[in-house]
C-alpha cells in the first residue's frame, strides 16, 4: 500500500507525519539497494577488455576491479554514508530528495554531506 493508500489512516493528527513517512520510505529503499549491490557478483572473463555493453553505467565507469573495491569499500562505511552514496550515484537521487532521505536540514547540508562521504569512500578504496 502506497502513500495515498494510507492518507486517510494519517489524518493530520501531526504535522510532519507525510514527511516523515516519506523520509522512511526513501531510506528503506536506499538501504534495499545497498543491499542488492553488495549480493551482485561480477563475473570474471578472460580474454575480454572491459565490462560489457550491458553493464549499468557504474560498472562501465569504473569497470570490474575498482567496481569490487567500491562495493568492499562502500560496505565499510556507515549505513548513512551508504545511503548517501547509493542515493547519489546510483539512483541520482537530488539533494534535495537525499536532504529528506537522510533527514538532512536542507539540499545543501546533504550536499556537504555527500561530499564527506565521498571523500571516506575515496579513502577506504585506497585501503
Amino acid at each position: 500500500m502506497g502513500l495515498l493508500g494510507r492518507l486517510p489512516k494519517m489524518g493530520t493528527r501531526q504535522r510532519h507525519t507525510i514527511r516523515a513517512y516519506l523520509r522512511r520510505s526513501i531510506q528503506h529503499r536506499i538501504t534495499d539497494e545497498v543491499r542488492r549491490a553488495g549480493k551482485v557478483e561480477v563475473p570474471a572473463v578472460d580474454g575480454v577488455e572491459g565490462p560489457s555493453p550491458e553493464a549499468d553505467p557504474l560498472s562501465r565507469a569504473l569497470g570490474a576491479e575498482k567496481e569490487a573495491r567500491y562495493r568492499e569499500a562502500l560496505g565499510r562505511l556507515s549505513d548513512n554514508e551508504q545511503r548517501l552514496i547509493v542515493g547519489r550515484l546510483e539512483l541520482a537521487y537530488s539533494y534535495a530528495q537525499l536532504a529528506l532521505a537522510t533527514g538532512k536540514s536542507s539540499p545543501d547540508a546533504a550536499r556537504v554531506a555527500v561530499r564527506r562521504a565521498m571523500l571516506r569512500l575515496a579513502e577506504e578504496m585506497a585501503n
